[in-house]
């Protein structure tokens, strides 16, 4: 081994280290950096990330701002629209008024099978979801888009709401607000508030909208008796009310016979229908579709007064009435109007013949007929058609009631003793002056002498004869004897009101100028049917909305005559219609009790009568139809001039024939005044030179006053009134009279101012006493001094 040399391997000389990288060698690959860091996709979870919470707040603030800043608006002009509906006394359907076929209910009328229909047809989660359905509505606008058909996806909630509370426009800024709408609704009302809006506002077809609507429109009930079965085929209606109406679109029976299987189906899966029942289930076929009438025919006529009734009453004003909403039952009986319709059709209106005779294209006819027993309107006729002819021509007040007034002055006579200016009670019996043109006696007021009819002379003859041949002379004498005061104020105490034109304290009063009313008149009459009882007339039944009932007026009566005096008055106003002007009336084959009135120039007939059942005047009217100016009747219905013992007399008789059949007829129980019954003494009659058909003749009128029944009728043989009828009408036809009862031409006399015409404007309700100077048995004011009763003097004396 070599010697060492004294150092270690450690301290051998190491190579120099380079001061510098040495090249590198061009054959060799340069060495790959390390991978980037993957950091994009991180980059754009984040900004999704971002995006999405950006967006929720967005879209909750846009909630909270929607929710904040959308309130819940007043229901829509029409989703509370509702038409009134009228009925008739047994509760049929009368009419119905407004253009918006609408009557709400109460959600406990709606039966518990109807709702459930309706909830299986449109929202079986109804009663557990919440206002508004998520879920619902992208379904449904998934749906729509990918062509599935165009669905809502709203719930009941929701539905209402658009109903309700805005509208069917189809936008995006209605569905955002019906989605805050129906959300704080639901917070605010309760699922039963809601599903009865909902029930009241849905259209169902056929103009109806609301459950109670469609119900009378498609089964002819109220709502309260529809079942299952016709309940699911107004709920399928909801989806396409028109297109599911079997009757107007039979072509689509299948699908609504399958949408209503669906509704049945659905009522099963939620428990609310048996299989059994399900199962037992026929297709509720709906009655025919009716064109709206509206308020043509009667309809409208009979509305206008049941109108004019409630806001004259005080009942409901105009204002609230015309809101709608409300359900009124009238007096009128269906049988009775059509009745009365069909006497006015068929003693009238089929024979005018306008094309061939000018006056019938004037003639209007008037009808009204009241119960005795309460003053209810039973029947009502106001005109050719309410669409055609806008005036009621039973309620109107602008035509002269004639001799119908008549019976008004006896009756004024009786109530209060009244006597002759010769000191002789007035009765059936006794004598008056029937000469034509007669000054009356006893009037201090001017000179006053009215014409009879075809200026006849009657000569001496009874009141009981004077009233079947209508004579003006007595009875403008007979209404100075009891006083012009008290036979107004009789007059109003019978029913006409005290607001009635031309109804003036004075001699004329008698020959009837003033313009009463067919209905003030039948009131009227139906007291003197009453015994003297008066119940204020009255359209309504019962009145309810939203159903309230309202209170209307008590159908109170009082004693507005003694019975005396309206039974006596019956007693000659029977004599009208057996031998008098009034004959005609007796094909009602009935007793009855009339009095028949012709206006001033013709332009006006009138007959007013009664059985003791029912009170009911006619009148025949003139009135141009394009001037609105009222025309004499002469020539129309082809008879040279209309009377209240023709046509009216006639319509008369066939309606009360009709209302009346199946009933026994009753006769007249009457309690007369003392003496109507007794025979007064019967003067002995000079030799006539102009033979005994002369007007002072035995034959003639002075020659009554025979025996007289127990009801103080006259007792005479017929024939001798049929032949003064004769005479006096100049026709020779007891049963064709001419009457002589129109008010005297040549018009009241002047009429300076009385102490008994300050009553001019008193009420309906008006009445008299028996106290207080001029009103008992006196002439009153205006009247000159009675002289002591002379003996009885003789005809020609």
């Amino acid at each position: 081994m070599p010697p060492s040399s004294g150092t270690s391997d450690s301290d051998a000389p190491r190579p120099a280290r380079p001061t510098s990288w040495e090249p590198r060698d061009p054959t060799l690959s340069a060495p790959k950096p390390p991978p980037a860091p993957k950091r994009r996709p991180r980059r754009l979870l984040r900004a999704l990330l971002g995006l999405l919470l950006l967006g929720t707040l967005l879209l909750a603030g846009a909630f909270a701002a929607g929710y904040l800043l959308v309130e819940i608006p007043p229901a829509n002009a029409t989703a509370v629209a509702q038409s009134n509906v009228y009925l008739y006394r047994d509760g049929s359907p009368l009419a119905r008024d407004g253009e918006v076929n609408r009557e709400n209910v109460r959600l406990d009328r709606v039966p518990l099978t109807v709702r459930q229909a309706v909830l299986a047809a449109e929202d079986r989660d109804f009663h557990t979801s919440r206002a508004v359905d998520p879920k619902a509505m992208v379904r449904a606008a998934w749906n729509t888009v990918t062509g599935k058909g165009r669905q809502s996806g709203s719930t009941i909630t929701q539905q209402y709401v658009k109903n309700y509370y805005l509208g069917q426009e189809q936008t995006l800024t209605r569905k955002a607000k019906e989605f805050f709408i129906a959300i704080k609704l639901g917070r605010e009302k309760s699922k039963e508030e809601i599903l009865q809006g909902y029930l009241n506002t849905s259209y169902f077809g056929r103009n109806a909208y609301g459950v109670q609507a469609a119900a009378r429109a498609y089964y002819g009930k109220d709502v309260e008796h529809l079942d299952t079965a016709e309940g699911a085929y107004l709920a399928s209606l909801l989806k396409a009310p028109n297109a599911y109406d079997v009757t107007t679109h039979p072509e689509n029976r299948a699908k609504a016979v399958a949408r209503w299987s669906y509704v049945l189906d659905g009522m099963v899966t939620e428990g609310w229908l048996t299989r059994a029942d399900r199962a037992a289930a026929r297709f509720p076929a709906p009655q025919a579709a009716r064109p709206a009438t509206g308020l043509s025919g009667q309809r409208g006529y009979l509305v206008q007064a049941v109108e004019e009734y409630l806001t004259d009453h005080g009942i409901v004003d105009e204002k609230t009435l015309a809101g709608g909403g409300f359900r009124i039952t009238t007096t009128l009986e269906p049988a009775k109007q059509e009745a009365l319709v069909q006497a006015v059709e068929e003693r009238v209106m089929t024979r005018l013949d306008p094309t061939r005779v000018p006056a019938d294209r004037y003639v209007r006819v008037g009808a009204a007929a009241v119960d005795p027993a309460n003053g209810k309107v039973l029947a009502m006729y106001g005109g050719v058609d309410y669409t055609r002819q806008y005036v009621n021509n039973a309620t109107r007040r602008d035509y002269q009631v004639g001799s119908t007034f008549k019976p008004f002055v006896f009756t004024a006579a009786v109530q209060s003793g009244s006597q002759t200016q010769h000191g002789e009670t007035i009765t059936p019996h006794t004598l008056y002056d029937g000469s034509n043109r007669r000054p009356v006696e006893g009037w201090n007021g001017g000179p006053y002498d009215p014409a009879n009819e075809d200026d006849e002379n009657y000569g001496q003859i009874p009141v009981g004869t004077a009233t079947d041949l209508s004579v003006n002379a007595v009875y403008a004498q007979m209404a100075v004897d009891v006083g012009p005061g008290h036979v107004r104020r009789t007059a109003i105490a019978l029913g006409l009101p005290g607001s009635t034109p031309d109804l003036t304290a004075s001699p004329s009063i008698a020959l009837g100028p003033a313009t009463a009313s067919v209905l003030d008149m039948a009131t009227a009459y139906a007291t003197l049917a009453a015994h003297g009882r008066h119940g204020t007339y009255t359209l309504v039944e019962r009145i309810t909305r939203d159903d309230r009932e309202l209170t209307a007026p008590a159908g109170e009566t009082r004693q507005a005559v003694t019975r005396e005096a309206a039974d006596t008055t019956t007693a000659i106003l029977r004599s009208v219609v057996e031998v008098g002007s009034g004959t005609a009336a007796q094909a009602a084959g009935r007793p009855a009790a009339g009095k028949t009135g012709t206006a001033e120039d013709d332009k006006a007939a009138w007959f007013a009568g009664y059985t003791p059942e029912l009170a009911t005047v006619v009148a025949l009217m003139g009135q141009d139809p394009e001037t609105g100016r009222q025309e004499s009747l002469y020539g129309a219905l082809g008879q040279t001039r209309i009377n209240g013992g023709g046509p009216p007399a006639e319509i008369w008789a066939r309606f009360t024939g009709e209302a009346l059949a199946g009933t026994p007829p009753r006769d007249f129980d009457l309690r007369l005044m003392p003496g109507a019954t007794e025979t007064p003494p019967v003067p002995a009659f000079p030799e006539d030179p102009e033979g005994p058909e002369g007007p002072e003749g035995p034959e003639g009128p002075g020659s009554t006053g025979a025996t007289t029944g127990a009801d103080g009728r006259d007792g005479r043989d017929g024939t001798d009134r049929i032949e003064e009828a004769a005479r006096a009408n100049k026709t020779g036809r007891p049963d064709d009279p001419r009457g002589t009862d129109r008010p005297d031409t040549a018009g009241p006399p002047d009429r300076p101012h009385r102490p008994d015409t300050a009553d001019a404007s008193g009420t309906a309700e008006e009445g008299f006493g028996t106290g207080g100077t001029g009103e008992t048995g006196e002439a009153g004011p205006g009247a000159a001094p009675r002289a002591p009763a002379p003996p009885r003097a003789r005809p020609g004396q």
